[in-house]
């Protein structure tokens, strides 16, 4: 196997999957632990109906931010990882590592521009992503402290993608269980036992990230790994890196747009409620997420096997792994959705002890979550077109769900309902079943050509 876990080649494709997916989704569940692990610490700090609650919001504002951190580590790592998975399957491990040494780059650079952005414009920035008088504080002590660990985030996630590319599922989830497993033992020492509050958490996440960090460089200039990182492909070149960027666009999109998307939800909420609503919207994010870990898990382990099989002219290999996928994503979140709306006060009170909170919060999910079982059809469709190196149709999806209909339903909905509140909420689930049945139209027609294409040339 050439040093490689697993053959991406040969052996049954459904056992294949699972194999790399579960500790995909491993890692994806216990890497959003590093912040939910933080808001559950935080809405825990007392009182918790006045400090607990208002700490809770002011680090649900800093998310925007925190997401725009990670969607350029999804720029830069998910737009290069599958293109190096294509050329390892047509037989260039040279052309691999020449991708991975200018991600790396990319990653450092990226890092430091936006260190210097958010700690310059970190209030300004709060207030337009819904920050109060009454929480801007301790949204900025969270923030301002979180930010100088961007460079740690950079290289975890974008890197940890080209680990997980080349087969090694179970390293990449290592990565990840380092260092969420230090943050939970710090996050408690650093808020309660030394008195740092928000402060704590944050510091407890970078330097959780930075141990995460050291692993991934570690083993990518190691012995084990199939790409090594090596000083001769670490200058960026343009023919290397503009067409990973355009495959890390809808990535980018999905993840950066969620900063967009906080905006008009936040604002929205307090024009027409309060502070509990915009507290009950990170509540539901969070549980959104959470919820998400699964899916992209799925994904990224499907990721090596359609690309390294569409680089190798493999299409029957192509649809089997896709098929596998589907029914994989449909039935997980057809699952969740039915304990969702069965047992939303279960889901809210793992983020807040507020008693108003959690009904609160119980209330919305049921509508911000109403479509999301269907919601498996949308990723599994639009992360294949991804592994596929298919930048233009992954591009469009992920402008469709986002900017083209969730933003505007967000202000149109409000005007047709009494319940103004409801009416924002229910913006969520509208657009994802738009969006859907959009994404399965036009995944049926591309995947169909592009697997034709393959045919007509098959690989030896």
């Amino acid at each position: 196997m050439n040093r490689q876990n697993v053959d991406l080649g040969k052996g049954p494709v459904g056992k294949l999957l699972f194999s790399l997916a579960l500790p995909t989704i491993t890692s994806q569940i216990v890497n959003m632990l590093y912040n939910l692990v933080d808001r559950v610490y935080i809405g825990h700090m007392t009182p918790v109906d006045t400090v607990g609650k208002l700490a809770l919001t002011g680090v649900g504002v800093c998310l925007p931010i925190i997401l725009v951190i990670s969607a350029f580590a999804a720029l830069i790592g998910m737009g290069g990882a599958p293109r190096a998975s294509i050329q390892e399957g047509r037989g260039d491990p040279r052309g691999a590592e020449r991708i991975m040494g200018n991600a790396f780059t990319m990653l450092v650079l990226a890092a430091l521009v936006l260190t210097v952005v958010f700690q310059l414009f970190a209030e300004p920035l709060l207030l337009t992503f819904g920050a109060s008088g009454n929480t801007i504080g301790y949204a900025l002590d969270y923030l301002r402290i979180y930010t100088l660990g961007t460079l740690f985030v950079q290289l975890t996630l974008g890197m940890n993608a080209y680990i997980t590319a080349q087969g090694f599922t179970t390293v990449s989830m290592k990565t990840i269980l380092i260092g969420a497993g230090l943050n939970i033992v710090l996050d408690p020492l650093f808020i309660f036992m030394l008195g740092m509050g928000v402060r704590g958490a944050a510091l407890a996440t970078i330097l959780s990230q930075a141990v995460s960090a050291l692993w991934v460089l570690r083993f990518l200039t190691g012995p084990r790994t199939k790409w090594r990182l090596r000083r001769e492909n670490l200058r960026p070149r343009a023919k290397v890196v503009l067409p990973c960027l355009a495959l890390g666009l809808a990535p980018f999109i999905m993840q950066s747009t969620e900063s967009l998307i906080s905006i008009c939800f936040n604002s929205s909420l307090l024009k027409y409620g309060d502070d509990t609503a915009v507290g009950a919207m990170t509540v539901l994010v969070s549980i959104m997420q959470l919820s998400m870990m699964p899916l992209q898990g799925l994904t990224q382990g499907c990721q090596p096997i359609v690309s390294y099989n569409y680089g190798a002219r493999n299409p029957q290999r192509v649809r089997d792994a896709f098929r596998c996928l589907l029914r994989a994503c449909f039935l997980y979140s057809m699952t969740l959705w039915l304990l969702v709306e069965l047992m939303p006060q279960a889901f809210a009170g793992i983020f807040t002890p507020s008693p108003e909170l959690r009904a609160y919060a119980a209330r919305a999910l049921r509508i911000y979550m109403a479509a999301n079982g269907i919601f498996g059809i949308q990723i599994a469709c639009q992360q294949t077109f991804i592994a596929l190196g298919n930048a233009k149709a992954a591009l469009f999806l992920a402008i469709l769900r986002k900017i083209i209909l969730l933003i505007p339903l967000i202000y149109i909905l409000p005007h047709f309902f009494a319940d103004k509140v409801f009416a924002v909420f229910l913006a969520e689930p509208v657009a994802d079943l738009l969006a859907v049945c959009t994404t399965a139209a036009m995944f049926a027609v591309r995947f169909k050509k592009s697997m034709a294409e393959l045919e007509e040339s098959p690989g030896q």
